[in-house]
C-alpha cells in the first residue's frame, strides 16, 4: 500500500508539473469518468497489465466534427436508366440484334398480371417507348378464352391452351436472333393461390422476330412438366453437333416450390424433353434461408403460419461461352454450381446418376436470382444483398463485384446484347406479398438498367464467338 501511495503522490507531482508548464495532461473518458491518462498508464504498470505499442490515444479538441468512413453504396461500372414499367409486374428482359426490347410479366408471381378474360392483362410484351409496352406477339395470343384460370375444372386450374399464353416467367433471345418464351402454365387467382397447370399450359414458344409470326411451339408432357412445377429461365445451345437434328438444345429451370425442382432439357429439332437432377441438394434451398436487402430480412409468406424460409429451388442458368458447361444456382442458396453440358444431353438408363456424381460446387455468389454470360465467360448474377451484380470468372475461381448501386434491390433477369451491355430488371420483389408478411409495398414503376460490359464483351454467337 505505502509503494501504491507513493506512485499516486508522483502522479500528482506530474499532474502539477503539466500544469505550471500551460501543458495539461491528457484527459480520456472511462466508466462515465475522467482519468488522468499517466495514472492509468501507472496503475497498469502495477497490476502488470502493460504491453508493447501505444495504449492511449490522445484526443483532439476537434475529435466531435469528423466525419465517421461511410459506405458510398456505389462501385464498379456506372448503370444506365432504360426503361419504367408503370402497369404490370416484370421479370423478364430480352434485347435482340437491332435493339428491340421485350419484356415478361408472370401471373405465377403477381395476380396482377394474370389476365382474367376482361382485364386485357399481357404476360409478355415489347418495350415501345421507355415507359410503355405492347402486347406481344399479338393481344389475342396473351388473351386465353375465359382468361388464364379454367374455373370449369374442381379445384379451378390454370387453362391449358398450346396455343395461348398462360403464364410467361421468361423471355431470351437466342443467338440466331429468336425469341423463346417460356410459359409456366401457372397463374395466382385473386386469393394469392397458384393454379396448377394443366397440359398445353407450360411450353416453349419461339418467335421469329423478323417476321414477329411463332415458328415452334415445344409442349412439356406432364412427366416433365408437373402440375405443379414452375419453369423459371432457358439457355440455348444452337451448335449443330451437339443434337442429332442439328437444331441445338434448351436447358431449362424447374423452381418450383411445391413439387420437384430440377433441370429440363429439350431437344429443338426433336421436341422431345427430358428432367436431371431431380430433389438433389444441387437444385434445392438451403434448409432455414433467410436473405437480408435493404435492411429488410426476407421469410416467406406463408398463408395460415407465422412465417417460411425462402424455399426457391434452382433458378438462374447461364451456359459456357463455348457450351460445354451449364451454371446454376437457386435463389434459397448462396452457392452456384456447374455440370457439363454432355451429362445433361445424355438421358440413357443412368444418365441420371452419372449427371448427379458431375455437378461441381463453384463459388459462393450471395443471393441471386436470374444468370447470364458474355464472351469473357463470365458468369453474372445479382448479389442482392450487396445492392450488386457480380460476376464468376471460371478463369481464375473468382467472384467479384461488376455493379453497385442503391438503386438495385432484387436484380431479376438479365440479358447480354450485342451492343455490349448487360441489360437487367430491378423489380422490388422483395418488397412484395411473396414474403413475410405478405403486405405489398413496392413502389412503381420498377425498373430496367444497363451496364457495359468490361473488355469489350458481348453477346455469345453459335460458336462461342461473337455474333
Amino acid at each position: 500500500m505505502a509503494y501504491l501511495a507513493a506512485l499516486l503522490g508522483f502522479v500528482h507531482w506530474l499532474s502539477c508539473f503539466g500544469a505550471a508548464i500551460n501543458s495539461p495532461l491528457p484527459h480520456i473518458p472511462l466508466v462515465g469518468k475522467s482519468y488522468n491518462s499517466t495514472c492509468l498508464i501507472l496503475l497498469a504498470i502495477v497490476r502488470g497489465k502493460t504491453h508493447s505499442g501505444p495504449v492511449w490515444a490522445r484526443r483532439s479538441d476537434n475529435d466531435e466534427n469528423k466525419v465517421v468512413v461511410t459506405d458510398t453504396g456505389t462501385g464498379g461500372t456506372a448503370i444506365e436508366l432504360v426503361h419504367l414499367f408503370y402497369d404490370e409486374w416484370p421479370t423478364g428482359i430480352a434485347v435482340s440484334s437491332t435493339g428491340r426490347k421485350f419484356a415478361n410479366y408472370p401471373g405465377g408471381l403477381d395476380y396482377n398480371d394474370t389476365n382474367t378474360g376482361n382485364n386485357g392483362k399481357y404476360t409478355v410484351a415489347e418495350l415501345v417507348t421507355n415507359a410503355t409496352e405492347s402486347a406481344y406477339p399479338s393481344l389475342e395470343m396473351n388473351s386465353p378464352p375465359g382468361g388464364a384460370i379454367n374455373y370449369t375444372t374442381n379445384p379451378p386450374t390454370a387453362a391449358g391452351y398450346a396455343d395461348y399464353l398462360i403464364g410467361v416467367q421468361s423471355v431470351v433471345i437466342d443467338s440466331a436472333d429468336r425469341l423463346w418464351i417460356v410459359d409456366t402454365g401457372r397463374v395466382l387467382n385473386e386469393n394469392g393461390t397458384l393454379m396448377l397447370a394443366s397440359y398445353g399450359g407450360p411450353k416453349l414458344v419461339g418467335v421469329d422476330l423478323t417476321t414477329d409470326k411463332v415458328f415452334q411451339t415445344i409442349v412439356f408432357p406432364q412427366t416433365v412438366a408437373f402440375p405443379d412445377s414452375y419453369l423459371n429461365d432457358v439457355r440455348f445451345d444452337l451448335r449443330p453437333n451437339v443434337t442429332a437434328s442439328g437444331q441445338g438444345i434448351a436447358y431449362l429451370t424447374d423452381s418450383s416450390v411445391e413439387g420437384r425442382t430440377g433441370l429440363v432439357v429439350v431437344d429443338l429439332g426433336t421436341g422431345e424433353s427430358w428432367r436431371h437432377l431431380d430433389y438433389t441438394t444441387y437444385v434445392q434451398a438451403d434448409r432455414q434461408f433467410v436473405a437480408y436487402v435493404w435492411g429488410k430480412q426476407l421469410y416467406a409468406n406463408s398463408p395460415g403460419n407465422p412465417f417460411g424460409y425462402i424455399t426457391f429451388g434452382v433458378d438462374g442458368i447461364a451456359i459456357s461461352a463455348n457450351g460445354e458447361d451449364l451454371f446454376f444456382g437457386g435463389v434459397g442458396t448462396r452457392y452456384m454450381y456447374s455440370i457439363p453440358t454432355s451429362y445433361l444431353r445424355d438421358n440413357s438408363v443412368n444418365s441420371d446418376a452419372l449427371a448427379q456424381g458431375a455437378v461441381v460446387t463453384r463459388t459462393q455468389k450471395g443471393v441471386a436470382d436470374g444468370f447470364e454470360t458474355d464472351t469473357n465467360n463470365f458468369i453474372y448474377h445479382g448479389n442482392m444483398e450487396q445492392e450488386a451484380i457480380s460476376f464468376f470468372n471460371p478463369a481464375n475461381g473468382t467472384d467479384q463485384i461488376f455493379v453497385r448501386d442503391p438503386r438495385i434491390n432484387w436484380v431479376d433477369t438479365m440479358s447480354v446484347a450485342t451492343d455490349g451491355y448487360l441489360y437487367f430488371t430491378v423489380n422490388q420483389l422483395c418488397f412484395g406479398p411473396l414474403m413475410y408478411p405478405g403486405t405489398d409495398t413496392r413502389q412503381r414503376p420498377f425498373a430496367m438498367f444497363r451496364a457495359k460490359l468490361p473488355n469489350n464483351g458481348t453477346k455469345i454467337g453459335v460458336n462461342g464467338t461473337t455474333v
